[in-house]
């Protein structure tokens, strides 16, 4: 009997209209090195079992109408997610909405999922923030096209590589510092190979200088390890050929108060 699925849901102050998942590896039909609840279908996974988990999903949250699935390329391009939206798959690496029912989504395995809810402007988001869309400026462009009042934004950190596991050359490290020079804190030095320096990474901590530069504060979330937990997660440090989480938000009408 297939396992039934589970989801991580966000530790952040939102009202109940707005959903927000992260999907886990456990359950699904998926096999082999994408085994569970694999929700990718440029991976190498079979197009039928990645089609029957991206149903058992639908029917498991519930979801009003398909989400807006994207073709990630660790871009910086953000697109606003509507009724009129067009169904076929967008290169982008965040979607945003104001819409009721819209169903922004990104995969990843390492990389960073960003979420986003403005409580004024009833507007919702999610990024995949890859290290080369985060020093590009994913989450400003993301921030950018949502609001000119970043201040207010509730933003949740999920599951990415842990600042233990996250080791990267000197050229990843110099990609921040040339953009922020008090980026180095987020770095901690672990071994030189011949002539390249090594490095441990905070995706985490990078990810929240550029929040807060942007005037954001209001964040949580961070204490998660993907590489480190293989029961949970898929993780391509880890294991290179493997599956994706989907991380989804979206808002529903508003509860009226009695």
């Amino acid at each position: 009997m297939q396992d039934e699925v589970e989801f991580i849901t966000p530790d952040w102050k939102v009202p109940r209209h707005v959903h927000a998942y992260v999907s886990l590896r456990k359950g699904g039909v998926s096999q082999g090195c994408y085994q569970g609840f694999n929700l990718a279908s440029h991976v190498g996974d079979i197009s039928s079992d990645v089609m029957g988990n991206r149903s058992l999903l639908g029917e498991s949250l519930c979801l009003a109408g398909k989400p807006h699935w994207l073709n990630q390329i660790h871009s910086t391009r953000v697109i606003e997610l509507s009724s009129q939206t067009n169904e076929d798959i967008i290169d982008a690496d965040a979607a945003w909405t104001e819409e009721k029912n819209q169903t922004c989504v990104v995969l990843t395995a390492d990389c960073l999922p960003v979420f986003f809810y403005h409580p004024d402007e009833q507007k919702v988001a999610v990024t995949h923030a890859g290290w080369r869309g985060l020093v590009d400026g994913i989450i400003e462009k993301t921030i950018q096209q949502m609001t000119t009042r970043p201040e207010q934004l509730v933003v949740w950190l999920g599951p990415a590589i842990g600042p233990c596991q996250f080791e990267v050359g000197e050229e990843v490290m110099s990609a921040f510092c040339n953009k922020d020079a008090e980026a180095k804190q987020c770095f901690e030095f672990t071994r030189q190979a011949i002539s390249q320096q090594h490095f441990l990474a905070d995706i985490y901590q990078l990810a929240k200088r550029r929040l807060y530069t942007s005037g954001v504060t209001n964040i949580s979330g961070g204490d998660f390890c993907t590489v480190s937990d293989p029961e949970r997660f898929f993780s391509y440090r880890r294991d290179g050929q493997t599956g994706r989480m989907a991380n989804l938000i979206w808002m529903t009408e508003a509860e009226l108060r009695s």
